[in-house]
C-alpha cells in the first residue's frame, strides 16, 4: 500500500470515528477477546499491543482485566478516542511499529490487517513478530474465505477503504511461514457473505539461527 493509499484510509477512519465509538460490537467478537484473554492469563501474559486500535474498546477491556495495554492505530481520531478513555495510545502505521525487539507478550489485531495488499503482509507480519517476545501470542481476525483484492465499492465509508481477503487454506499458509498455528476458527456471518478467519499465533521461543540448523 502506497503512502497516498494509506492517507486515504487514515482520512476514511478519520470521517467515520464517531460513528464507530456509537455502534454497538456483534456479541461474536466479545467472545473471540475473552477466548484471547483466557490464552494470557493461562501463560501469565501481562504487556499486550493492540494494532489497528480503532476506538479503543477492546484495548480498554484488557486494560480493565488488569493487562499493560499500549494501542496504535493510523487514524488520530482513532487515537483520540483511544486517549479520552484513559488507554496508552499512540498514531502510528503498523508497517512500522517504533518500538524495541521484543517488547510485548502478546499482539492483538481484530480487522485491521484486511486492509493490507497481499504482497505487503509479510512485511507486516514481520513486524509484528519482531516486536513480540519469544513464545509470545498473536491473535489475528480478519473476514474471508473467499479470495478478493481492491477498494469496495459498495463501502459506505468515505473515501471508499481497500479490502484484501483469502481462502481459508491460504491465510493459514501465510501465517505459518513466520507464527506457529495454535488455533484455527471461522464464525459465519450473513448468507453469501465472507466469513471471519480467527488466528491464535505463536512466535517461536527459538532464535532463527536454531530453527533453521
Amino acid at each position: 500500500m502506497t503512502i497516498n493509499e494509506r492517507s486515504v484510509l487514515k482520512q476514511a477512519y478519520n470521517n467515520f470515528a464517531e460513528h464507530r465509538e456509537q455502534t454497538q460490537i456483534e456479541p461474536w467478537k466479545y467472545k473471540e477477546r475473552e477466548q484471547f484473554l483466557r490464552y494470557l492469563r493461562q501463560e501469565g501474559r501481562s504487556t499486550v499491543l493492540e494494532i489497528g486500535a480503532g476506538t479503543g474498546r477492546d484495548s480498554l477491556y484488557f486494560q480493565q482485566e488488569g493487562l499493560q495495554i499500549v494501542s496504535v492505530d493510523l487514524s488520530e481520531e482513532m487515537v483520540r478516542l483511544c486517549k479520552e478513555k484513559g488507554l496508552e495510545a499512540r498514531c502510528m502505521d503498523f508497517y512500522h511499529l517504533d518500538f524495541d525487539s521484543e517488547s510485548f507478550d502478546a499482539v492483538y489485531a481484530l480487522n485491521c490487517l484486511l486492509h493490507v495488499p497481499k504482497v505487503q503482509l509479510d512485511t507486516v507480519l514481520e513486524q509484528i513478530e519482531r516486536v513480540l517476545k519469544p513464545g509470545g501470542l498473536f491473535f489475528c481476525g480478519v473476514y474471508g474465505g473467499q479470495e478478493s483484492e481492491g477498494v469496495w465499492e459498495k463501502d459506505f465509508y468515505e473515501p471508499k477503504r481497500f479490502f484484501s481477503m483469502f481462502e481459508d487454506d491460504a491465510i493459514v499458509k501465510v501465517m505459518q511461514r513466520r507464527f506457529q498455528m495454535e488455533d484455527f476458527h471461522t464464525v459465519s456471518m450473513s448468507e453469501g457473505a465472507p466469513h471471519f478467519q480467527s488466528m491464535l499465533l505463536r512466535k517461536s521461543r527459538l532464535p532463527k539461527e536454531e530453527l533453521v540448523r
